[in-house]
């Protein structure tokens, strides 16, 4: 099976439907990816600081 990294536009795109509280299904349907695909990515890439809660999430452009 070929492996391919995702792209940055799918990144951003994942970033925009996460904060939209679109599930993890739907966003591996919009992106045409796996949904491990999509899941692998938001827990390699969430960035989670206990000082300043409000900025725990995933980035796209730190993803990348």
């Amino acid at each position: 099976m070929k492996r391919t990294e995702l792209k940055l536009a799918e990144r951003r795109q994942i970033e925009d439907l996460l904060h939209r509280k679109v599930n993890v299904t739907e966003i591996a349907r919009r992106i045409n990816r796996h949904r491990a695909t999509v899941y692998r990515e938001i827990k390699r890439n969430f960035y989670k600081d206990d000082e300043l809660p409000e900025l725990n999430g995933y980035y796209s452009m730190s993803a990348q």
